[in-house]
């Protein structure tokens, strides 16, 4: 009887999930200047999300001049020849909006959420940004000692907090992920204001860039302003720089030890895994689920509830164009020495590396799957990123309906498979993480 009861809420909770998944309808186009352009009508509510996307990361940085791509997510904030410098926030907000920017590896995202009927103020800003910015030693400056206070409270001072950074640098030795993304202090201090001018020049360009828009918007209309703003902003005048480096694999397992302001010990393993999009990300990206997703997630009932060895534990598959990297952290319980937890996470991965998850757990685990990526479309900013993305990565912005399918196409053994096939010592780094006064 308990049985059939589960069998039947899983029936009702799948059905929910894709009655939610309504197929995310929009067009695309490319202005003349090589500017890609997608926009999806939501008339639900009255806002809109207006983003633009930049094929810019840190990984199209040069090995002496990293962090370019971060600071420039605070520099175009500072203004333009046509918005006075600390007023660019202040037009969104005062137009009941808000805005942010993020960067990663690959890419640098600039968004505004406003009020549908001030669309055309977030295309004016946007266009802005990308044409008339102002890059001088004023603002540079500014900013400068703006990232330097980041680094200082994300990283330098946060317990724990270089473990992506420290990580990557010994998981790459020549692909540029191997520096951080916020880059090295020395080199945003010893760039000139040409340096950064250049960047801005042979980056900041329309045929480089994915212009989203999501929400309540009338498509002409749209596509009139787009043309008003965008339309005669002149195209990159040389070839993007992407970096071609392919990463040697791992001689074998590397480990070091790293001395941190922390109280409690940690264990972080970074085994390298394919690229997103790849029949077996999609594996991974369900294996690091199965492992570290939830309570109930196998590395947290084993290690945190039962054995009580860690007190977090988690497991992180980065989803990057070229090949990632997947991390295994737990930080240990007091009085629990570190290889006590490694050893614990690593009988967890032997497991599903040799033994198929039962029916149950993989059923639980798609839902969890379909849940999430329905989740990360269920905003209309989430909408407008998602079509970006998969416009900019894979060249395909139909993915946003098809994409789950490649996940649910996933099966036990293709779990099993890449468990033992990528999380194996030899292609891992095992970072422990110890208080500073150990080191005495």
């Amino acid at each position: 009887m308990k049985k059939f009861i589960l069998l039947l809420f899983w029936v009702s909770f799948s059905t929910c999930l894709m009655a939610q998944m309504n197929k995310v309808e929009y067009v695309e186009y490319d202005l003349d200047n090589g500017m890609h352009v997608i926009l999806h009508q939501d008339k639900s509510t009255p806002i809109v999300a207006v983003s633009i996307m930049y094929h810019v990361g840190s990984k199209n940085e040069k090995p002496d001049k990293t962090g370019f791509a971060h600071f420039f997510e605070h520099l175009l904030f500072e203004g333009s020849a046509n918005i006075e410098r600390g007023e660019y926030d202040k037009y969104v907000e005062k137009a009941g909006g808000t805005l942010n920017a993020n960067t990663s590896f690959d890419r640098t995202y600039y968004y505004e959420i406003l009020p549908s009927n001030q669309l055309e103020l977030g295309l004016w800003l946007e266009s802005e940004r990308l044409l008339h910015a102002v890059v001088e030693n004023k603002g540079i400056e500014t900013q400068r000692e703006v990232v330097k206070e980041e680094r200082r409270q994300r990283i330098d001072n946060q317990p724990y907090g270089s473990i992506l950074s420290e990580a990557m640098s010994r998981a790459y030795t020549e692909h540029p992920y191997k520096w951080p993304i916020i880059g090295y202090m020395e080199h945003l201090n010893a760039a000139e204001e040409d340096d950064y001018k250049n960047f801005y020049k042979d980056f900041y360009v329309p045929n480089n860039a994915v212009l989203s828009i999501a929400g309540d918007i009338d498509l002409a209309e749209a596509k009139v302003w787009i043309q008003k703003y965008f339309g005669s902003i002149p195209r990159g005048e040389k070839p993007i720089y992407r970096p071609s480096i392919v990463e040697p694999s791992l001689a074998g397992e590397v480990r070091d030890t790293i001395y941190d302001n922390i109280q409690l010990p940690a264990v972080v393993q970074t085994y390298r895994i394919p690229a997103q999009g790849t029949p077996d990300f999609y594996a991974v990206s369900m294996l690091g689920t199965l492992l570290a997703q939830g309570e109930s997630s196998r590395l947290n009932k084993a290690l945190v509830d039962e054995k009580q060895k860690a007190l977090f534990i988690g497991n992180f598959p980065l989803e990057l164009e070229d090949p990632g990297v997947s991390i295994a952290f737990g930080i240990c319980n007091m009085g629990v020495p570190p290889d006590e937890v490694e050893k614990g996470i690593d009988e967890e991965i032997a497991k599903v590396s040799t033994e198929l998850i039962s029916d149950n757990e993989f059923q639980k685990l798609k839902n969890q799957v379909e849940n999430d990526f329905i989740s990360s479309n269920a905003r209309i900013a989430g909408i407008a990123e998602s079509l970006a993305n998969y416009h900019m990565y894979f060249g395909d912005a139909g993915l946003i309906n098809t994409e789950l399918e490649r996940y649910l196409a996933v099966t036990k053994e293709d779990i099993m498979r890449v468990a033992k096939k990528y999380f194996h010592k030899d292609n891992r780094v095992v970072l422990y993480y110890l208080p500073k006064e150990s080191k005495l």
